[in-house]
């Protein structure tokens, strides 16, 4: 089967200098030795950066469709319904991002829309956060540490001087193309073809493996997946409540079915009777014992007359089955990993110890990190 080429996507916050977006696409597709072309550039921005990007970058033979034409680029998609502006919580464009509300909103936006284009696996983002304002490009860092894969790219663009701060720069252009400088309140003529522009790529952590499923797949606010990702770097602590039948492990109350409670309580008391990883049954050794004490676990928790009881007791009339544990066992994670993440969950997974055929389960977690409550 062929690989399907992932689609690359060029992310980038701008403000009233929308020439960030062209010396970024100059800097990834006109230089080094392997050039990097998005398929489609999309833009975070307010009404008034909305409105400078247009008129300068794709009105007419703009910015961005000169340098398409004038270095060869394959056609990008780049159009205004790529230009994405903030709103506030009446759906009105935002001008500026200036109180604490507006600027929570626009963490919210920003975070929504890195958590949707990272939805997609069949995708790579380079992300730059050189333009807009400070906070701007801070959120949308900060939301691809959360969000981002091992495929995706963070950078600023790094423009020489005097063409930084000049307006009518937008590229080093592969022609003689003058325009007007200032130094010192004197103005002065200086060349675009003589520009340098750099990427400095920027190393970001990825939070994502720690994220809950649901976070990631949406609803959720910029600051909520924040505090979701805080509880990784949290000490491991296990709680479960037996008579409100829920568990609450790094501080998230976890939803789990009536067999994935029963099995980690289980395997809890185990860890702290001290009684040590448990043994499956063999075909010359049934382990009854362990049978009976999940049994005896079930009916506490469920009821005697209650269906998964039934179940259970049938599938382990010979013993503690390997073939009934494993699957329960894996089941249980899951539930985990999509209540905490990947990396939140791992403490609170049954381990395999020994080797495969003599296969022992216990809980990995330490018993000073576990409470029951009745």
């Amino acid at each position: 089967m062929e690989n399907k080429t992932p689609q690359r996507i060029l992310l980038a916050v701008t403000g009233l200098t929308p020439q960030v977006v062209t010396e970024t696409l100059f800097a990834l597709a006109c230089q080094g030795e392997t050039p990097w072309v998005p398929d489609r550039i999309q833009l975070l921005t307010t009404a008034t950066g909305a409105e400078s990007a247009r008129l300068n970058l794709l009105q007419g033979q703009a910015w961005f469709h000169r340098l398409v034409r004038d270095y060869g680029l394959p056609p990008i998609q780049f159009g205004e319904d790529d230009i994405q502006v903030l709103r506030d919580n009446e759906g009105r464009p935002l001008d500026d991002i200036r109180t604490p509300d507006e600027n929570a909103l626009a963490a919210d936006f920003i975070s929504d829309t890195l958590r949707r284009l990272t939805r997609d696996a069949d995708s790579e983002l380079h992300v730059s956060i050189a333009g807009g304002r400070k906070t701007m490009g801070y959120y949308l860092g900060y939301a691809l540490s959360l969000f981002g894969r091992p495929q995706d790219r963070l950078s600023h663009v790094l423009v020489s001087d005097p063409y930084e701060t000049n307006r009518d720069f937008y590229y080093p252009t592969p022609y003689s193309h003058p325009i007007h400088a200032q130094r010192g309140g004197k103005e002065y003529t200086v060349d675009a073809r003589n520009g340098r522009v750099e990427l400095a790529h920027i190393p970001f952590v990825r939070l994502r493996g720690g994220i809950p499923q649901p976070l990631i797949e949406g609803g959720a606010r910029f600051s909520e997946v924040v505090a979701a990702a805080q509880c990784v770097r949290q000490p491991p602590a296990l709680e479960i409540h037996i008579q409100d039948r829920k568990a609450i492990a790094g501080g998230q109350t976890i939803k789990l079915t009536g067999q994935n409670l029963t099995l980690l309580l289980w395997m809890a008391r185990q860890r702290l009777a001290g009684n040590g990883p448990v043994r499956c049954t063999t075909k010359d050794e049934p382990n009854m014992e362990a049978a009976r004490t999940y049994l005896a676990v079930c009916r506490e928790t469920l009821g005697s007359l209650a269906s998964e009881t039934v179940k259970a007791e049938e599938a382990l009339k010979r013993g503690m089955e390997s073939g009934w544990l494993s699957p329960a066992k894996n089941r249980l994670h899951n539930a985990l990993i999509r209540a905490l993440g990947q990396q939140g969950a791992s403490p609170y997974f049954i381990q395999n110890v020994g080797p495969r055929k003599a296969a022992r389960f216990q809980l990995g977690l330490a018993p000073e990190h576990i409470k029951i409550h009745p």
